[in-house]
Formats: C-alpha cells, structure tokens, sequence
C-alpha cells in the first residue's frame, strides 16, 4: 500500500476570516492523521467561541457595507466569483488528494467530486443569479406590484467529513451567488481541504469578511448556530445532530436548511438487465465506502428473480478491490477513523443476528492498518430489522424479498428517512411510474445523480429544505414585495 509521506505534515498555525490569516485565540489545535495508514498528515488550530465572534462580525460587516459585497451587481459578484472558480481548480488537485488522504475517499472519486464539482458549481450559480430579474405582476386591486430578490444575509455553515468539499459548495456557492457572506466550520476530520479553500478565496480577491473558515467541534458549531449575528443556517449531519439545529433555529425563527441521513431503496423490478449495469448499480450503493447519505443501502429484490439477483450481487460485492485509496483501481477504500470503524463493525454484529451474512463480515485478509471493513451485504432481511431500518453510514447492504411493486413501494415507504432512492427496470417508462410512488426527496431510474439544476434534499428524517437548483439560490435569497403607485399596464 502507498505510505503518505509525513515527513512533511501540512500544519497551519492561522485561521482565515475577515480576509486574513489571524491567529487564533487559543494554542488548541485539530491533529489530523490518515485513514489509511494512521499516520499524523496535518493540523490546524482549532477555533473557539471568540474565534467564531469575529468571524461573524467580519462576515457582518461585509454584509453591511452599502458598497460591498451583497450590494455588487451580479455581474460584479460573477467576476469575482469567476476568479475564485479559477483559484480551485488551480488547487485542484491537492483538494482530492488530501481529501483522500483524511477520509479514505478513492482517488477516482474525489477527483471527480472534491476537485471537478466545486467549480462548476460556483459558475452554475453565477449564472442563474444574472437570470433572476425583478418582476413586476399587475395586481387584482388595480395597480402593479414589484417582487424582488435580496441575499438573506451573513450565513452560517456546518459541513460533514464524507464529502467535505462538494458539500460546501451546495451551500456555499449559491449563498456567494446570492450575495450572502459565510462563516464555514468544516469537520475536525476534513479540516486540510477546507484550508485550501480559504486559499483559494484569498487568491481570487474576494472581500475581507466574505468567507471565513474556522474549524472546530461540535460546541463550535452550535455556538455558531445560535449566534446572534447570523441570518441564516445551513447544515449537513447526523439527523440527530439536525434536529439539535433545528430546534435551536425554531427557537430564533432562523431559517434552515437541513441534509440529513437517508436509508435508500434500490428497487430492482423483474425486468431489469442489472448484469449491463453493474458499474451504476455499485455508484448507487456502495460509492465511497458507503459513506454517502443518499446511497440506496436496502436492495429490493423481486421474489421471482431472487436466488439469481442474489448471486449477482453477491458477486458484485465479493469482487470488488479494497486498499489504498491513493491508487486507481480501489473501489472500496478505508473509513474515516477508527469510530466510525466501529459503528459500521456494531451493525455488522447484529445483523449477523439478524438475517444471512451473504459477503464480508470482517476486516480485508492482508491488510493490517487503515481503518477498513469488508464490503457486506446481508440477505434475507426482514424489512423491519435494525440494519434494514437503522442508517450505517459504511460499505453494508441488505437484500429484502418482495412479491410485487405494490409490496416494494410499501418496502420502500417504510422507513424514516425520505432522501434518495432508484429504481432498475429495462422499461424506463415503468421505472418512472415507480418512481412516482415512493415518498422521496431524490429518485433514480436506473441511476442516479445530483445534477446541479435540480433540487436536492428529503422528507420525513432527511431533512429541511432544498440543495442545488433555482430552490437551491432560493434558500439563500430574502423575498420583498413593494406595492407600487402605478397602474396596470
């Protein structure tokens, strides 16, 4: 396995807000080591309250300024916006490899997630800003009525570790657009990316106070929910975790926007050709080690096709190459640390109680450090189990039976979590009847993916609100109405 040179760790001793790298108000500091070898690759210091203090004031006074940020034209704010779009790709690179490095993401992946989407996400929102125009409506009451579009105002945003980098930019990119500023608090355990974007703000000019990253715990991160001086909340976590934010944001009216866990559906109908399909149906499922939200981690196979479905998947799954994610060619690489290690490995454990193991179970043969598990898929599980019901957040699967769609949409209603989903056929047409009926924030047919135009977020357990798209701008815009004097054209 490649080894991550540590000879030369990446340390910072500053934090960025306010369009500078300050020092912070304490010698505390965030040790970051590699999920793959253990090892010590970074750190940074680690912010506290007062930390957070001044970057919401400076994010406040850049709000404020009547010639600054929130008050440029969107041309302006797309020039500038242009240059920091520029700024990560030059980085790039080093993005997805740290990434890599801090959360066991394959390489393959985070050059497409962590180095490709921040960019374009960033130009996909300029330019649906410089499409929003004030609109004039003739009023019932005789004369017209004006509805503009304001920023919402200084934001505060809490970002996860699976995907540190394209999450930011679901919110952050759209709050820029819209001419909010932002106060980031990335992940303790993916805090060396986040850096780099600080970088890349700084590089491309942006105003003082316009973005401000701050890294810390959990205790950060719900003092800056709570801040006085924010507007606005965006967060992505645990849905436990969401609902402390959502409380907290009731008690102030503050709106939010919550991405929170999912426990997916892949319903594969009895026409589906899923050996053509294969390289999708594992993105769909298992990508990035299973640490992602939206992944269909319950398998719903049709009871007449079951014995040979299974053994496809069981193939699938038993095939694939765990190891370094620093090399190409691994598909399933380590978990984040050692924690989340052992939640995956507690599921394991009761899932062997539950139904039949059909792949995995345990650690990889041949691989003595990294934080890593088998990738494990259960079959014959009963939709009301734990690990059918219960999100794992790693490389675990569980196979349930169904009779007919009707018992497969019930399946796939049963659950808290309303977030993502897809479903498998070779009629696309049924597919997207099927998809019709399952009570979903995202669906997929015979795929899926989060393009940028369309909103993305859930229902039920998975959250508030609505990511990428115009929704998405939305979140991070103020509605004005003005009653004009003038009279219907």
């Amino acid at each position: 396995m490649t080894t991550v040179d540590t000879r030369q760790t990446i340390d910072y001793d500053r934090i960025f807000l306010g369009g500078e790298w300050t020092a912070p108000t304490t010698g505390d500091r965030i040790q970051v080591h590699s999920a793959t070898t253990h090892e010590l690759v970074g750190s940074v210091p680690e912010g506290r309250e007062e930390d957070i203090d001044a970057a919401v004031a400076a994010a406040r006074t850049a709000f404020d300024d009547p010639s600054g940020w929130a008050h440029f034209t969107p041309t302006q704010r797309g020039e500038a916006l242009e240059r920091f779009a520029k700024a990560l790709e030059a980085r790039g690179a080093e993005t997805a490899r740290r990434v890599t490095v801090q959360n066991g993401m394959p390489t393959w992946l985070s050059q497409q997630w962590e180095q490709g989407f921040p960019p374009m996400l960033v130009r996909f929102f300029v330019d649906l800003v410089k499409q929003t125009q004030e609109e004039i409506r003739p009023g019932l009451l005789g004369k017209q009525t004006m509805v503009i579009r304001k920023p919402i105002g200084v934001v505060g945003q809490i970002v996860p570790w699976n995907v540190p980098q394209a999450i930011t930019f679901l919110g952050l990119a759209p709050a820029l657009a819209a001419g909010c500023t932002v106060v980031l608090k990335p992940s303790p355990e993916t805090v060396l990316d986040a850096f780099l974007l600080a970088e890349a703000a700084e590089d491309a000019g942006l105003p003082a106070g316009v973005v401000n990253v701050i890294p810390g715990g959990r205790e950060v991160g719900a003092y800056l929910v709570s801040h006085p001086g924010v507007d606005k909340v965006s967060f992505t976590g645990s849905t436990a975790a969401g609902r402390k934010v959502a409380a907290a944001c009731g008690e102030l009216l503050r709106p939010v926007t919550l991405e929170l866990g999912g426990k997916s559906a892949a319903v594969i109908l009895d026409d589906a050709d899923l050996d053509s399909q294969l390289e999708d149906f594992f993105g769909n499922t298992m990508i990035n080690n299973g640490q992602v939200c939206w992944t269909s981690t319950r398998i719903l196979v049709p009871s007449s096709r079951y014995d040979e479905i299974t053994g496809t998947l069981a193939d699938l799954y038993s095939g694939l190459t765990v190891g370094d994610p620093l090399d190409p060619a691994t598909k399933v690489g380590p978990l984040v640390s050692e924690r989340q290690r052992e939640r995956v490995e507690g599921y394991i454990a009761v899932g062997k109680q539950e139904a039949r193991l059909l792949v995995g179970g345990g650690r990889p043969h041949g691989i003595d450090q990294g934080w890593f598990v088998e990738p494990t898929v259960f079959a014959d599980v009963d939709p009301k189990a734990r690990i059918a019901q219960e999100e794992i957040f790693g490389p675990v699967l569980s196979i349930i039976r169904y009779e007919d769609e009707q018992q497969a949409t019930r399946i796939a209603n049963d659950s808290d979590y309303g977030l993502g989903g897809s479903v498998w056929t070779s009629d696309s047409d049924r597919g997207e009847a099927f998809a019709r009926t399952v009570r979903s924030g995202t669906f997929g047919v015979n795929g899926y993916a989060n393009d940028p135009v369309a909103p993305f977020g859930g229902v039920k357990a998975s959250g508030l609100g609505r990511e990428l798209g115009p929704e998405g701008l939305a979140a991070f815009q103020e509605i004005k109405t003005i009653y004009l004097d003038r009279p219907n054209a």
